[in-house]
């Protein structure tokens, strides 16, 4: 009788041990749903589609990749925020989620998520349509100089967002007010790309690669880059400080995310296949080939990344009458 009862405790025992093993589900068990906030065609979206491909393969389940926008990227980043704890559904963050609360236009911010891996980084660059008047960096800025505030429009992501804060640092430099060129918001590079070539607006501020399908359908051309050295890919756009004497720079970064809370199985599962993909040659030639800069970051290293620009961020809006409160 003694020994039943010790076999059945101990039996007991081993399963209760073995139950949060079991009861741990497999991830992942079906489809992944990859937020981007910007339009489709974009560098956020090109960036994002390339990791998604790779992340399926690695994970074998679909990754679908969303383009969620609107709000000037609230939209889609408040979705990925949003999303359930289960790693089914993850988005590509943006520069952006460290600007858009000092704006009050949403109370997200980088600590809003479960960081999982920084990708990359990438400076802003002047673009304008090929019938434009403006052969060069030099004219263009000329004639901003001679303009009437308002009277020239720019464009390249929403308000207040990195591309748009790149134009403002930019007059800045040249002795301008930060709305000396009126500000034309847009729900990412690519519709903005598209308005330049349309002619509805004067140039536009976002990364060369972003600009490069409408530049190399040959409907605009690249002016200059800020950024302290030319880039390999678009050796013949040369920087602010060749042609301006201007040494003014910026940048946009991405990275991949996923909601608060996620559990660690999740974690570990994610950051390992993102580090894979980043590591894979078909990543880095994708992003070479466009001439994306690359940066890799784990999610200590990202959520570190994150605290600092959120603070340069704000400083940077701050001086430039962007950020309320």
């Amino acid at each position: 009788m003694h020994s039943l009862t010790r076999r059945t405790l101990l039996a007991a025992s081993g399963a209760a041990l073995a139950t949060p093993a079991l009861a741990q589900p497999r991830y992942p068990s079906r489809p992944i749903q990859l937020i981007v906030p910007w339009g489709a065609g974009g560098g956020t979206d090109a960036t994002a589609r390339i990791v998604g491909s790779l992340l399926e393969r690695d994970l074998g389940q679909p990754v679908n990749v969303v383009n969620r926008t609107g709000g000037s990227g609230v939209v889609g980043h408040q979705a990925i925020a949003s999303a359930a704890p289960d790693g089914h559904t993850i988005g590509m963050i943006t520069v952006e989620i460290a600007m858009m609360h000092w704006q009050g236009l949403t109370e997200l911010k980088p600590t809003s998520y479960t960081p999982l891996a920084l990708m990359n980084e990438d400076p802003p660059g002047v673009s304008v349509n090929t019938s434009s008047p403006w052969p060069d960096i030099k004219a263009l800025a000329d004639a901003i100089k001679a303009s009437r505030p308002g009277q020239l429009k720019a464009s390249g992501t929403g308000q207040g967002g990195i591309w748009h804060l790149a134009l403002v640092g930019w007059l800045q430099a040249m002795g301008l007010r930060g709305d000396h060129v009126r500000w034309v918001p847009s729900n990412g590079a690519a519709p903005a790309m598209q308005d330049l070539a349309a002619g509805g607006i004067d140039f536009t501020t976002c990364s060369i690669p972003e600009a490069r399908a409408i530049i190399d359908a040959g409907r605009a051309r690249a002016l200059a880059i800020m950024a302290p050295q030319r880039n390999a890919v678009f050796g013949n756009v040369p920087t602010l400080n060749e042609t301006l004497g201007i040494n003014y720079s910026s940048g946009a970064w991405r990275g991949i995310a996923g909601p608060p809370n996620l559990p660690q199985n999740v974690r570990d599962t994610l950051v390992a296949a993102l580090d894979r993909a980043y590591k894979n040659n078909e990543f880095q030639e994708f992003m070479r080939n466009r001439g994306f800069g690359t940066v890799w970051g784990g999610p200590q290293e990202f959520a570190a990344f994150m605290d600092r620009a959120n603070t340069g961020m704000g400083e940077a809006m701050r001086a430039a009458g962007l950020a309320r409160g």
